[in-house]
């Protein structure tokens, strides 16, 4: 797969993947309820969810990075 196809189906799945992640990410804080919890553990929460999605946003970064075959 050239550089150029693998950006073009990297991009179409960082949406899909961030989209999919925030609904998971507010689904996750409904269920704990994270609003009646003390307002350190609602920020720890949420700066955790916030950035827990740029893990696999990285890997899918660096595999388009890839230089072609």
């Amino acid at each position: 797969m050239t550089q150029r196809k693998r950006k073009f189906v990297g991009t179409i799945a960082m949406f899909a993947m961030i989209a999919v992640y925030a609904l998971i990410a507010m689904a996750v804080a409904i269920v704990l309820q994270v609003h009646n919890a003390n307002k350190f553990t609602e920020l720890a929460y949420y700066i955790v969810a916030g950035l827990l999605w740029v893990l696999p946003a990285g890997m899918l970064i660096s595999w388009m990075q890839k230089p072609d075959s």
